[in-house]
């Protein structure tokens, strides 16, 4: 799914080849978006109606990939969110950093009273 942002992409380069250290905030968690962002950040995440951006674990990577661990479930919607059509993954810095972002295979509309669920296993995150 995605892939990381240039932001994350330049951190994680920093990182590997030790200019610098980087240690994503915990815990990391995930956003749904309305118009997909890109390497550069943007897109349009759903607003109001008792949306949040929710938690978020991982397995350990195997194979050049890692999924969630865990169902991750959003508030119950109190107002129409729209339709979901990407996701993206951010720590908890206190301005936070989206690390990944990527579309959803289907958009789905969410309605007052839908409840937003990624199953475990459905958030795959691959590196080449």
């Amino acid at each position: 799914m995605g892939a990381l942002t240039n932001v994350a992409e330049n951190r994680f380069l920093d990182h590997v080849c030790l200019v610098s250290t980087w240690t994503p905030t915990a815990p990391l968690k995930v956003a749904l978006y309305r118009v997909a962002p890109t390497e550069a950040g943007g897109g349009t995440e759903v607003s109001g109606g008792s949306y949040a951006r929710t938690n978020v674990t991982f397995s350990a990577a195997s194979n050049g990939s890692i999924t969630n661990s865990n169902d991750v479930v959003f508030p119950v919607a109190t107002a129409s969110w729209g339709t979901v059509v990407a996701i993206a993954i951010f720590d908890s810095a206190a301005t936070p950093t989206m690390i990944w972002y990527g579309t959803t295979s289907t958009g789905k509309t969410v309605e007052s009273g839908d409840e937003y669920r990624l199953p475990a296993g459905s958030i795959v995150l691959t590196s080449d």
